[in-house]
This record gives structure tokens, sequence and C-alpha cells, in this order.
């Protein structure tokens, strides 16, 4: 398993439920603890996928499907003369 596939599988939404948790923790009345860090605790999931958002995932293609898609003006110039 690659580091995008980790990233994409793990990472990311790991950071998407800390920032759900901090938000819980921040509005439950019960365990002051978890009240006190719940800002923290958001930041830290905020910073996190900020971070995994911008690593994109691996090539999806090679470089012969992308010359397989190019346009050619040259052959359609050719069938028309």
């Amino acid at each position: 398993m690659s580091f995008r596939e980790l990233n994409g599988r793990f990472l990311e939404p790991g950071s998407m439920w800390l920032m759900i948790f901090g938000i819980v923790a921040l509005c439950q009345p019960w365990n002051f603890f978890l009240h006190r860090y719940g800002v923290t605790i958001i930041i830290v999931g905020l910073v996190g996928f900020i971070i995994t958002s911008h690593i994109g995932p691996g090539s999806i293609g090679t470089d012969e499907d992308v010359e397989d898609e190019a346009f050619d003006v040259s052959e359609h110039r050719e069938g028309k003369a």
C-alpha cells in the first residue's frame, strides 16, 4: 500500500472524524478535560485535513492512455483534402 492510498483510505477520513470529535467534545458538558481541549482537537483535525487533502491520489492512467486520447489535427485535414 502506497502512502497516497494510505492517505486516501485512513488519514484524510481520520482528520475529518477528529474535527467532528472536537466539536462533540466542545459541546458536551460532562467531561471538563474534553471541553477544555475541544478547540485544540478541532484545530489539530483541521490542520491534518488541510495537509492530507493537498496530497492527491496516485497517477490513474499511464502515458500511453494520454497519447491515445490526443487529438491530431493532421489526421482530420487529410480526410477532407
